[in-house]
């Protein structure tokens, strides 16, 4: 399956953002799907990750509250809507599809090209 990430952009501090991930080449409903961002000089960090039917989701502490992830099955799309955004929140975000719903980056077996968030203060 690739995964492809069209959103990302610059914005200010407390503003929102939504970014959305398609599937292609495979049902998204094979697969849990999570987002991982990357700042530089940093590991991957966990943020959020659904289910393959959308019906349990999972925050990273650092985000609950202020980013929503959900899906729709029947676009192969998964979003994550991102609200009062901080600079802190500033990296490459990352898409990724796994067979389990896992808070780990490495139990995931594809990803996409990633996508540039950048908050300013």
């Amino acid at each position: 399956v690739q995964l492809v990430e069209p959103g990302g952009g610059l914005v200010q501090l407390g503003a929102s953002l939504g970014s959305p991930c398609a599937a292609l080449g495979r049902t998204s409903s094979t697969y849990a799907l999570g987002w991982f961002p990357q700042a530089p000089g940093k590991e991957r960090e966990f943020v959020a990750v659904i289910s393959r039917s959308g019906g349990t989701t999972s925050y990273g502490d650092s985000v609950r509250g202020r980013f929503t992830i959900s899906r729709d099955n029947t676009k192969n799309t998964v979003y994550l809507r991102m609200n009062t955004l901080k600079p802190e929140d500033t990296a490459v975000y990352y898409c990724a599809a796994g067979f389990y719903s896992s808070d780990s980056w490495s139990t995931y077996s594809y990803w996409g090209q990633g996508t540039q968030v950048t908050v300013s203060s």
